[in-house]
């Protein structure tokens, strides 16, 4: 090809090695997950036991988003899928499945279940019992704090006989504020999860652009760049949505290498990123969300009162948290201001004017 084209991409050619680009999805689960060799041996220890046909152990595992929590305990078990059909694998979303009902729903269909019609909570629930009792299982509660009622925890720890269940979180004292008769049965291993440093987070972007795009592709500028940004954010879910952004630009542009440039373009997408779509929230977190955008700058007692006076239920405490959740998921912004006539000040502003963007 001549020099006039040699730095422009054909039109039947892709940087990327798969259209589908799945391992810029944060729901691909690498070999191997790096840098969580101790937090995956102290899981493994406790689910260990069960493989001597025994119970293991509960786990309580917490660290900020974007941390690898998830994909540390997805990769045990498919580990556990691989090596044996005694133990059985559950991974169940709270996000998606936050009530006891949806729950029971999702294993229920995990298992094959199909006869659910106008059964109730109970009398799936003995199902799953009986045939669970059978091996043993493990069950992770991915994003608990987002679950409604624990109607389904106690139920398993009172009557699953051989079992491991494992609690992620964003937020260490949630394990604190369960009711007793669960706490005092649960009585988790308690495993943290603490932030990349900048050199682990280029070392996990790197092996997700060798398993995403074509050899060579990449300016080590823009990749740098990208790297910076997720480490700032601390946040590796943030810098795949940046490569994957910067390797599109590249795209449109016709161009064979994602240099500096595509990067910086990608970067002004950033305002786009976020983990969850709106319709994916709670209803709490939904009337929340809808108050900021209509009421965007206001402190957060003003808003606790408007809350309060559109027919919310929760605490102050509570609401707090739900505004916490909110800015963690990009759907909001807060800035805390200290000093002045009023003391420490709490504002909530409004990312309305962004495009919420599922990734």
């Amino acid at each position: 090809m001549g020099g006039l084209f040699k730095d422009i991409l054909g039109s039947s050619e892709s940087l990327f090695k798969n259209e589908s680009d799945v391992p810029l999805d944060f729901s691909f689960v690498p070999k191997p997950i790096l840098y969580r060799e101790k937090e995956q041996r102290a899981i493994a220890a406790c689910i260990k036991p069960m493989f001597q046909d025994k119970s293991g152990r509960n786990i309580f595992i917490y660290g900020q988003p974007g941390v690898g929590k998830t994909a540390a305990c997805r990769h045990l078990l498919r580990e556990i899928e691989d090596e044996t059909e005694e133990i059985v694998p559950i991974y169940i979303n709270c996000w998606k499945h936050n009530t006891t009902y949806k729950i029971v729903l999702e294993v229920c269909d995990f298992m094959g279940f199909k006869f659910v019609q106008n059964k109730k909570t109970e009398e799936l629930f003995r199902w799953i019992r009986q045939t669970l009792n059978k091996k043993a299982v493990v069950f992770v509660l991915d994003e608990a704090d987002k679950l409604e009622d624990l109607d389904f925890l106690y139920m398993l720890l009172e009557d699953i006989a051989r079992k491991s269940i494992v609690l992620i979180t964003n937020y260490r004292d949630w394990i604190n504020e369960i009711e007793e008769r669960i706490k005092s049965r649960l009585m988790p291993e308690v495993i943290e999860f603490k932030p990349y440093d900048h050199n682990e987070t280029k070392g996990i972007l790197k092996q997700r652009m060798e398993y995403a795009f074509q050899p060579n592709v990449w300016g080590n500028d823009a990749f740098e760049l990208i790297a910076k940004k997720a480490f700032e954010m601390q946040d590796i879910r943030a810098g795949l949505y940046l490569m994957k952004q910067a390797g599109l630009i590249a795209e449109d542009k016709s161009s064979r290498k994602i240099i500096i440039e595509h990067a910086q373009l990608a970067l002004e997408k950033i305002k786009d990123f976020s983990i969850k779509s709106p319709s994916e929230l709670a209803e709490d977190e939904q009337l929340i969300l809808g108050l900021v955008k209509n009421n965007s700058g206001k402190k957060i007692g003003d808003l606790f009162r408007l809350y309060q006076q559109n027919g919310g239920k929760l605490v102050y405490k509570s609401f707090q948290r739900k505004i916490d959740k909110l800015q963690k998921s990009k759907f909001i912004l807060v800035e805390k201001t200290a000093g002045g006539d009023e003391g420490n000040t709490t504002i909530i502003k409004s990312n309305a004017e962004k495009k919420l963007t599922e990734f």
